[in-house]
């Protein structure tokens, strides 16, 4: 497979209506955040995230939500939760959401403190801080998608966080964008093409069974 084929997209492939797709997307997540109090199960989040979805007239799912707490932070969404772990007074969560809008694909997720826990909160703005750092990189230089993860694991070492090299960004597009095979961002020798390809981010404290991610498109500064 070519790089040209591995950003192939459909017939009905709209620009504009990726950038829909996003925004409502991120709609959803803040919909989630508002309803995440100490004491909620990831079950019991993922039951109100439902709710967010309808109201928002999401189409389907191409991938479910993940609602990570605590300790399941560290876990890439290959790995399933420790069960019965519920949101504390002073703790970390994150979202990860891969939701289809007028046939376009959003994918998007960010990471939360609740309460007083302020490594936590530097490890969740230290993941915001890292995907700016590495976009601002591909539309600055126009690093390939290899280059953007050896870049990502240096930066993120530097600041003192272990980076998961497990999680490699990809491509979405008009549902379904695996009839594309885009694969891994992180193995993308070119530099991506706008609006195509979700960079993203998980990192974890060095020593504490905590980590927090962030993804997002990769789309022109102008968007």
């Amino acid at each position: 497979m070519t790089d040209h084929d591995r950003e192939a997209v459909g017939q009905r492939f709209d620009p504009a209506l990726m950038q829909r797709a996003r925004a409502q997307s991120w709609a959803a997540l803040r919909g989630i955040r508002e309803r995440m109090h100490p004491g909620i199960s990831e079950d019991e989040a993922k039951a109100a995230a439902a709710e967010v979805f309808s109201d928002l007239g999401m189409e389907r799912l191409w991938h479910q939500p993940y609602i990570r707490i605590g300790p399941n932070t560290t876990k890439t969404y290959r790995q399933p939760s420790m069960p019965d772990v519920r949101l504390g007074e002073n703790d970390i969560y994150f979202i990860d959401l891969g939701l289809v809008f007028d046939g376009h694909e959003g994918d998007v997720g960010d990471t939360f403190v609740v309460g007083e826990a302020p490594e936590q909160q530097a490890c969740a703005q230290a993941a915001r801080d890292l995907y700016r750092d590495v976009a601002a990189k591909w539309a600055t230089e126009g690093l390939t998608g290899h280059n953007l993860y050896n870049y990502a694991q240096e930066r993120a070492e530097a600041m003192g966080w272990r980076f998961n090299h497990a999680i490699k960004g990809h491509r979405i597009s008009d549902f379904p964008h695996s009839v594309h095979k885009g694969g891994d961002l992180g193995d993308f020798g070119h530099s991506p093409s706008s609006g195509l390809w979700v960079l993203e981010i998980q990192i974890a404290h060095p020593t504490e069974p905590f980590g927090a991610f962030y993804e997002d498109l990769l789309t022109d500064p102008a968007h």
